[in-house]
């Protein structure tokens, strides 16, 4: 027996084998720095915590509906209330396995063979696999450090065609932190009104971690027009830092969520009973521990920025939020290791951080666009500091 075709359409999560490798060089005693995790290095808050204690002592540990609790989805009603001003009922509220499940809910349940999805790059690395899994085909399109990592209308409109069924917007980005201002959601949401088949995946996961005053917004907000045509999506795993209780969900039209709950009926079924529980303390609690945690992120930005950008041939814009930063370094490619080995591509120069400098990033390529690579800051201003050390030295030993 053979695999099937639609999974020799995708590849395993390249930053989910970094992490896996990091945790193998731990294990094995070697002093590796991990700066490709896509998580929080602070701990669930305890109320969340308490809140899944009481339900499991509650025997909340049984089966749900299969895509969420009342009270859970009466919290993320509220939430996307009170955030975004955005008005969904029961019905238009799908509750997953995580923010990537619902990607792949959202794609297998619309996308037949040939449909376009339109995904800016950088991109999460999940956005064309899951659209390939489901038989889709991804219309990439660059967005630059000259674009700051944004999509333009210009470029949105020029990638349109009748056979495009979604456009994914994801602010603030993964991998670069980029965030599109409300009026820059606006122009793009224009072009999407001039093509009334096309909708929107609003990828708005790292929505309550940005910096420096900056505003969020997300589409079906600052163009109402769009309310019927937008996914918007979002989950615990980030601000939260829930990564591993895997709550995502999203608000849109109801046949798409009933779409979705079909197909989650046949595959997971109901996310985990206690987390869900979790979920519901997060978003209703208080949640001014944000932006203690905003405070942390920041001042770690601003120094990874500050010493990637000292290095000669190294180029990292300032995000606007998430905990990721994207530098370039196409100086840096031609360029020869101290033991003579050719450093002719982004993959090339991470893989010299993980052997001689025992830091591990991210590839650009992994993301659609190189020469480039993901460092996560989400770990202590220590280990940040040593890292970022360690790179500058690694740069400057380069021939």
């Amino acid at each position: 027996m053979q695999p099937s075709a639609a999974l020799g359409r995708i590849s395993p999560s390249p930053t989910l084998a970094i992490t896996s490798r990091v945790m193998e060089l731990k294990r094995a005693g070697v002093d590796v720095i991990g700066l490709g995790a896509g998580e929080p290095d602070f701990d669930t808050p305890d109320f969340v915590k308490e809140a899944a204690i009481q339900a499991i002592r509650d025997g909340k540990t049984k089966y749900t509906n299969v895509d969420g609790t009342p009270e859970l989805k009466a919290a993320i009603a509220a939430k996307f209330a009170r955030d975004n001003g955005l008005t969904y009922k029961a019905d238009q509220i799908s509750v997953n396995v995580g923010g990537k499940h619902t990607l792949f809910n959202a794609m297998v349940a619309t996308i037949d063979a040939d449909d376009e999805v339109v995904i800016p790059a950088p991109y999460w690395v999940s956005y064309p696999d899951v659209v390939q899994f489901a038989g889709g085909v991804p219309v990439i399109v660059k967005a630059g450090p000259e674009q700051g990592y944004k999509l333009t209308p210009e470029a949105l409109d020029a990638a349109i065609t009748p056979k495009t069924k979604w456009v994914i917007l994801n602010s603030p980005s993964n991998p670069t932190g980029a965030g599109y201002t409300a009026d820059e959601l606006k122009a793009l949401g224009e072009v999407i009104l001039r093509h009334p088949h096309v909708w929107v995946f609003a990828d708005d996961m790292y929505e309550h971690i940005v910096y420096d005053g900056f505003r969020f917004a997300t589409i079906a907000q600052v163009c109402p027009e769009l309310y019927e045509r937008t996914l918007t999506v979002n989950g615990c795993s980030k601000a939260y830092a829930m990564t591993g209780w895997r709550i995502g969900y999203a608000g849109g039209a109801p046949w798409l969520i009933k779409a979705i709950a079909k197909l989650q009926s046949q595959s997971t079924s109901n996310p985990c009973s206690v987390a869900q529980a979790a979920a519901t303390a997060a978003l209703t609690g208080d949640q001014s521990f944000l932006a203690e945690r905003n405070q942390a992120f920041q001042a770690r930005r601003d120094m990874v920025v500050s010493m990637l950008n000292a290095i000669e041939g190294m180029t990292c814009p300032t995000p606007e939020g998430a905990f990721y930063v994207y530098p370039s370094f196409a100086a840096l490619i031609g360029k020869t290791t101290p033991s003579g080995r050719l450093i002719d591509s982004d993959e090339a120069f991470v893989g010299y951080l993980l052997d001689d400098a025992k830091v591990a990033a991210v590839q650009g390529a992994a993301f659609g666009l190189s020469p480039a690579m993901r460092i996560s800051y989400a770990t202590s201003d220590a280990l940040l500091r040593e890292a970022c050390t360690r790179i500058q030295t690694a740069c400057a030993a380069l021939k």
